[in-house]
């Protein structure tokens, strides 16, 4: 049919991405308990320390399969930004 890298994903990477989006929320919302005034960067900050690297990897390859927009469907609104910067910073680690 084609090269072969069409933007097609599966069930596993939308299983990886539902992961990453339920993982990332509930951390959120616990911080947000504990911390109501975080800063977006603390957010990142304290999601980036609480998952693992061989998880964040996984996360990071289902987003770039999956794309942006799927995991901003799986996330609910107030932390679909941060969430999706925080998936981003790990693609790209200053």
């Amino acid at each position: 049919m084609g090269s072969g890298t069409q933007n097609n994903y599966g069930s596993q990477e939308k299983q990886t991405l539902a992961e990453a989006a339920e993982e990332i929320q509930k951390l959120l919302k616990q911080l947000e308990s504990n911390n109501p005034d975080a800063t977006d960067a603390e957010k990142q900050a304290f999601v980036t320390a609480s998952i693992a690297p061989s998880n964040r990897q996984r996360f990071v390859g289902a987003l770039q399969a999956g794309g942006k927009e799927a995991l901003k469907k799986l996330l609910d609104n107030p932390y679909v930004n941060v969430g999706v910067a925080i998936v981003e910073g790990w693609q790209n680690p200053q």
